[in-house]
């Protein structure tokens, strides 16, 4: 299926390109999420009437998470979890606990950015983590686990 992107998306393409996707992850996913649209002469007529504001709006979007990753970067969480002996954990540190740290610490972060290549924290210690915060802008930060008795 040929769509026309409305928005960037890694790995396909930038704002007002044409690109041909399998027709389920168009149906499913990309046009569902306003990503894309069907690449008919009268969307891409459509497209043609209104990029200056879109590229505007994904200007904003982009000055806006660069603006948070600025604010994030190097920056340190603490997260307490019950341990046992040797510091294992009583369960595991998630991307949705990472996430409700950082909202408690008055970040505006959703676990959807928050990338765990190795999964869940399962041990006491210092770990990085990446945050995706748009495609273009990834920060790191610094995730310590502590236990509690």
């Amino acid at each position: 299926m040929e769509i026309i992107l409305m928005d960037k998306v890694g790995n396909l393409g930038n704002l007002g390109d044409v690109v041909k996707v399998k027709d389920g992850y168009a149906r499913n996913f990309l046009i569902p999420q306003g990503m894309a649209k069907r690449a008919t002469k009268s969307n891409i007529a459509a497209f043609e009437a209104r990029k200056a504001e879109l590229e505007k709006i994904a200007a904003d979007k982009l000055a806006a998470a660069q603006a948070r990753a600025e604010k994030l970067a190097g920056y340190t969480v603490q997260i307490r979890q019950k341990a046992g002996v040797g510091g294992r954990l009583f369960g595991s540190v998630t991307n949705a606990d990472i996430a409700e740290a950082l909202m408690a610490q008055g970040f505006e972060v959703a676990k959807a950015e928050i990338r765990l290549p190795e999964g869940s924290f399962k041990a006491i210690g210092d770990y990085p983590v990446t945050l995706a915060l748009h495609t273009d802008v990834t920060t790191e930060i610094t995730v310590a686990v502590l236990g509690e008795s």
